[in-house]
């Protein structure tokens, strides 16, 4: 990767990333994304992968990335909301579980039950029996999914202090980004340490050898990005999967008619 004094700020600690060879690497990363794609649909391989992470921490633009070219019928994102009434009744894991992958499946989590980890024990919305009481249950839940056969993959995204307070300033001032600011936001810069000591907990219960976490720093989101996307193909045997030649068939003119001429009158979307 090439190194430039000149490259627009893309996030960034460290060398800055030229755009051009961004994107080539990026293309080259997403290719295999797609190769990827079609032996997890031969082989009926079912994955989990889950991105944690402080707010700001990029979660969103890598995830975007994964999926930008391939199809969401394969790759299903699943950033859930709040949990409703009747959710809260549930067993804790059990709105999660229904969002795991079938065969031929990749699920994404944009936030996943390691909510219970996070937010929820900083913000108080679990007490700390509910949390300490997740984490006694994770591993071996983890365990379980693993041991069925479906490959879980766990990123936790590291945002250095400064580089979150650029962020979250950036969603303040910038239209196009305000919709990015939740209400635990704010508190969460507030916060800062109480988030430290709950990552540091879940990671020393979490973190085993059948399920483990993969630190990536964040600061940089281009290198962000290329170095998940790398990784994550690095974790999965696949194989390019030979695909029957294509022929593109010639349009029949069997009962043809001018279908252009019966669009006359018809509402078009005007052309400025």
């Amino acid at each position: 990767m090439a190194k430039t004094k000149n490259a627009k700020h893309d996030g960034a600690a460290g060398d800055k990333l030229d755009r051009k060879v961004y994107e080539k690497e990026l293309t080259a990363l997403q290719v295999e994304l797609c190769y990827l794609q079609e032996w997890v649909k031969r082989t009926g391989e079912r994955i989990i992968i889950v991105f944690e992470g402080r707010d700001g921490a990029g979660k969103g633009g890598t995830i975007r990335a994964i999926t930008a070219r391939v199809s969401p019928r394969v790759f299903r994102v699943v950033a859930l909301a709040a949990p409703s009434d009747r959710e809260k009744s549930q067993l804790y894991m059990q709105r999660y579980f229904t969002q795991f992958p079938a065969a031929g499946e990749i699920v994404i989590f944009d936030r996943s039950w390691y909510n219970r980890a996070g937010v929820e024990l900083v913000m108080g919305f679990c007490s700390e029996n509910e949390h300490r009481r997740f984490l006694e249950l994770c591993a071996p839940f983890e365990k379980t999914i693993v041991e069925s056969g479906v490959r879980l993959i766990k990123f936790w995204l590291e945002v250095s202090n400064e580089e979150q307070e650029r962020r979250f300033q950036a969603r303040i001032e910038d239209p196009l980004r305000q919709w990015k600011l939740s209400p635990t936001d704010l508190p969460s810069r507030e916060r800062w340490f109480d988030y430290s000591r709950a990552r540091d907990q879940m990671l020393e219960a979490t973190d085993t050898d059948e399920c483990p976490w993969y630190i990536a720093h964040s600061d940089n989101k281009k290198r962000l990005r290329l170095n998940c996307i790398s990784h994550l193909l690095s974790l999965i045997p696949y194989k390019k999967v030979r695909r029957d030649k294509i022929k593109l068939p010639k349009r029949s003119m069997k009962r043809a008619y001018d279908d252009q001429a019966t669009l006359k009158g018809r509402r078009f979307v005007p052309e400025k």
